[in-house]
């Protein structure tokens, strides 16, 4: 039963993202930025946490898990660093996720030819 729940959870982030890429004239990136906001919201209000014990990987594998790691680096680095932890929080609790992210993408670069788009 839990696999069913963590599937609709995912698919129905994932539904709501395709509807407001077809039925508005949001961006994908704006609607990718606005699922991370979501999460640092879900996290800052107390939400994300009991959402994810009862979801698991389907509220943490879109960008709204990225969001609530973010507001955890955050609040963390606050209690330990004091507002210096505003700045340094959210990049420190993330900076593995985004040096892999990088590091593997200019890998593909290398091994993968893209093709220009014709306009």
């Amino acid at each position: 039963m839990n696999l069913v729940l963590t599937f609709l959870v995912g698919g129905a982030l994932c539904a709501a993202a395709q509807i407001l890429i077809d039925k508005t004239r949001l961006s994908p990136a704006r609607i990718l930025v606005g699922y991370v906001v979501l999460g640092v919201v879900l996290f800052a209000l107390g939400i994300y946490t009991p959402l994810f014990e009862a979801v698991g990987c389907g509220i943490s594998i879109p960008l709204v898990g990225f969001g609530a790691a973010i507001g955890k680096g955050v609040k963390s680095a606050v209690d330990t660093d004091g507002l210096l932890g505003i700045l340094t929080g959210g990049l420190t609790a993330t900076s593995s996720g985004i040096t892999a992210t990088l590091f593997l993408g200019f890998l593909l670069s290398l091994i993968a030819h893209g093709k220009h788009k014709k306009m």
